[in-house]
């Protein structure tokens, strides 16, 4: 690889940090991306198997919002442990959501398939719910309690230390 295509490559990459710093960075001062114990953002979208999902809907209960996609090698590693917690904690008034974002339909799918997801999971096709929860990169998870505020966000992919002590306090 000559010397030029790197460079450009990395003016470019650089830029589009900076451009996705800047937003974020204004939408936080700005109030606009949910913070943790603040009211979060409602949605509503229609699952990969065709039914509606809002959010509001699920007030009462603790939500997990995952937010993934089916080219994120994270993604994939934490979908095994996700897919178990959702098996223990559904009868306990958890409910799982994942947002799939900057993905293929099809590769979604398949995602999906491969890891035997058995939760609700909905294309974010415009990004808006991604935006208005102010994702920069996926894997990121985020717990709601039953009176609809976020009560912890994890960036990267969870791990069961992260995910299952907040779980069970928010069901105390």
């Amino acid at each position: 690889m000559s010397v030029v295509p790197l460079v450009a490559w990395l003016a470019v990459a650089g830029l589009l940090a900076l451009f996705f710093y800047g937003l974020t960075t204004q939408r936080l001062q700005a109030g606009i991306i949910p913070k943790p114990n603040t009211i979060a953002p409602d949605f509503q979208l229609t699952t990969y198997d065709g039914k509606p999902v809002h959010l509001e809907s699920y007030r009462g209960k603790v939500v997990v919002v995952n937010f993934w996609a089916s080219w994120c090698v994270p993604c994939r590693d934490e979908q095994p442990l996700l897919e178990a917690l959702w098996k223990r904690y559904q009868n306990r008034g958890v409910v799982f959501l994942g947002i799939d974002i900057q993905d293929d339909e099809h590769d979604g799918l398949a995602f999906l398939r491969q890891f035997d997801v058995s939760y609700p999971n909905a294309p974010d096709p415009g990004g808006t719910v991604s935006i208005n929860y102010g994702v920069v990169g996926v894997p990121e998870t985020y717990l709601i309690s039953r009176d609809g505020t976020i009560a912890h966000k994890i960036v990267g992919p969870v791990d069961v230390n992260q995910i299952v002590a907040p779980l069970e306090d928010l069901l105390r």
